[in-house]
């Protein structure tokens, strides 16, 4: 079996499954945030639940509209600090102590190796890194797994991505995975596993397989996952609290895959995607003189404190272009604390950005960045689609946060080695 099949096994308290069976399976983690999760309490309720089944492995993050932006979204903040209240959850986090739910989980050491983890929010795929299985469901389905523990699950078929090679300077993560749905499409791994893997891999940092994760779900995949080795154990030992121990599993070698396909990754460049779809991926030497109105580093994606170590890299010492608006959201507030003692944010604010409370902020649209119309932004969040950001004719071009960085400077998109 694969190791999207085994953790699926597991939890579904059978010997082996293939792809296409159905199973129920219990789950380790429920998460649901501001915006999914005031519908699955609702939901809850209506289906007549007094209590959720564990108030341990539920997690209510405030991380779309918070601080909240304005009454309709203070009222489902509200909804969830009540739930949490009233249930007696745990893992309720306020703002202060929030920031964006897929980098705070594993952060917190809520996630490790082997679980099975359920989220009302598309990117939940993110954890995936960690060599867990997680997906994103719908908020009814949240409803139906914190009154029962469990959810259903379809057997995914995988798709095993190899990727070969030494980097280039500046290609990050982010670039393998823009060339990855470059190449496959937005539906290419539809309703898959996407296993990533190969020496490229091995060497890869983790805020960079979370990033790559994260995007599993714009090729349309089920999960994506890394199978856990050296640097995820390092990662987990940091991170990890409480009793519960990982359980580390593996690809067999004779494992089925519906597809498999290679990379070579010394022919990677840093990757830009055009709007409006995170598949219109082309190298950024190929860009051409595309001038940009905005600049945002930060989201679940790229809000990483590596991330925003490699912007500010490129960008110390330099002015942003005039013009261009360079906004930073770290994605938590301990990425934040260690930013600023790390003297992150003064480059920034030197270079004439602002920074952000953490929270998912411009990247869907919410507040803290919204496009007018006509507007251009370069962001290293994870989607571009039409109006994604704010007005139906605003254009979202995607990138990495060197990229980003360098391009915040000269106005244009351009490539950090131009500086």
């Amino acid at each position: 079996m694969t190791i999207t099949e085994k953790i699926l096994a597991v939890h579904a308290g059978r010997k082996r499954v293939e792809p296409g069976d159905l199973v129920m399976a219990k789950i380790d983690l429920a998460v649901g945030n501001d915006v999914t999760a005031p519908i699955a309490i609702a939901e809850f309720k209506r289906a007549g639940a007094k209590k959720v089944f564990n108030r341990n492995k539920i997690v209510l993050v405030p991380s779309h509209f918070a601080p909240n932006k304005d009454i309709p979204s203070a009222e489902q903040c509200l909804i969830l600090r009540e739930f949490a209240r009233e249930q007696g959850i745990k893992n309720y986090f306020e703002v202060g102590e929030a920031g964006i739910e897929h980098v705070l989980l594993p952060e917190k050491g809520l996630v490790l190796p082997g679980d099975l983890v359920i989220g009302a929010d598309s990117h939940t795929c993110t954890m995936g890194a960690l060599g867990t299985f997680s997906s994103g469901i719908g908020s009814t389905d949240l409803a139906a797994a914190m009154i029962s523990g469990e959810a259903w699950f379809r057997v995914p078929e995988s798709a095993k991505f190899i990727y070969r090679g030494r980097r280039k300077p500046w290609v990050a993560g982010k670039d393998l995975i823009l060339h990855t749905i470059g190449d496959i499409g937005v539906d290419g791994a539809l309703y898959r596993a996407m296993e990533f893997s190969g020496d490229t891999i091995s060497s890869l940092p983790m805020h960079d397989r979370f990033t790559m994760c994260n995007m599993g779900v714009e090729a349309g995949a089920k999960n994506a996952i890394v199978v856990p080795d050296r640097i995820t154990r390092e990662f987990v030992k940091k991170h990890s609290r409480g009793p519960r121990k990982p359980a580390f599993y593996n690809s067999d070698g004779d494992a089925n895959y519906a597809d498999i396909r290679e990379y070579d990754v010394s022919a990677i460049e840093p990757q830009v995607a055009f709007p409006h779809l995170p598949s219109n991926a082309r190298p950024v030497s190929a860009v051409g003189n595309i001038t940009v109105d905005q600049a945002f580093i930060g989201s679940c994606t790229n809000g990483h404190l590596e991330d925003l170590r490699l912007a500010a890299k490129v960008i110390k010492g330099k002015k942003k272009a005039a013009g261009v608006r360079l906004i930073v959201i770290p994605a938590t507030p301990l990425i934040y604390f260690q930013a600023m003692r790390e003297g992150l944010f003064s480059i920034f604010l030197n270079a004439g950005a602002v920074i952000s409370t953490p929270t998912c902020g411009p990247c869907l649209g919410g507040y803290m960045g919204v496009l007018a119309k006509g507007e251009r932004c370069l962001s290293t969040s994870n989607r571009n689609f039409r109006g994604r950001m704010g007005s139906l004719d605003s254009e979202v071009y995607l990138a990495n946060p060197a990229v980003v960085a360098a391009s915040a400077v000269l106005g244009r998109i351009a490539s950090p080695g131009e500086l």
